[in-house]
């Protein structure tokens, strides 16, 4: 996670004091957890990429459940289970159903998530599980998509057609998609998702722009994600 200290000099000032102060907000409002150090920890043993959430949107994604009282939680892109675990621990009887491609990022999740009975990991490609889990007749409340950019238009399809009306469906790292970076080769604006949500009739949607206190890459900081509300 980046401090201070590592900020970029070249931001502008106002964003260097938003990102420290961020990062003492975050240490008055989180409470220790030991479960989520040592799935860091872990994360970090395994060479596990340093792409999680940030504990701050970890919370923030624990909070969305608990306002809407999420009692069934699908995550595309488990990683090492450290998003996992906040959905989790999110709402008491809460059901979370994570699904993970790489076969060492699942066996990390699993490391990490031992204990917790109310978390399943499945292993395979995202689109075709979630077209098994649909098959099972599987309802969620609330759906976290963190996985492959490129597909976010037809996660997003599939997620919605198993969301119960009311329920959420969240995709991370949208605005980031939708930026034309020129230092990164081949890394040039998506809009696919966007231009898939406006014209669908099933959601009311939103896009929130954000500055990420955990990365150190300029280019990375700014980021957002899209919140749609099932009709």
């Amino acid at each position: 996670m980046a401090t201070p200290s590592q900020t970029p000099q070249e931001l502008p000032a106002i964003t260097t004091q938003a990102l420290a102060a961020s990062l003492k907000a975050q240490a008055l409002l989180l409470q220790p957890n030991p479960r989520l150090d040592a799935a860091e920890a872990n994360c970090k043993k395994h060479n596990i990429p340093s792409i999680s959430v940030s504990p701050l949107q970890g919370q923030f994604l624990a909070l969305l459940c608990r306002m809407s009282n999420a009692k069934s939680v699908l995550e595309i892109g488990t990683l090492g289970g450290y998003s996992t675990i906040w959905f989790a621990e999110s709402v008491p009887g809460v059901k979370v159903t994570s699904i993970e491609f790489s076969a060492k990022h699942r066996d990390i999740a699993l490391e990490n998530t031992k204990g917790l009975e109310n978390v399943e990991i499945r292993l395979g490609k995202a689109a075709e599980v979630m077209r098994e889990l649909k098959a099972e007749g599987q309802v969620y409340d609330f759906v976290f998509i963190d996985a492959n950019w490129d597909q976010q238009a037809e996660y997003f399809d599939l997620a919605v057609a198993m969301t119960r009306p009311g329920g959420s469906v969240y995709v991370d790292n949208v605005v980031r998609n939708l930026l034309d970076v020129e230092e990164e080769e081949g890394d040039r604006a998506d809009w696919s998702l966007v231009d898939f949500v406006k014209g669908d009739g099933r959601v009311r949607a939103t896009v929130i722009p954000t500055l990420s206190t955990h990365k150190v890459r300029v280019e990375e900081m700014v980021d957002g994600f899209l919140l749609a509300v099932v009709r």
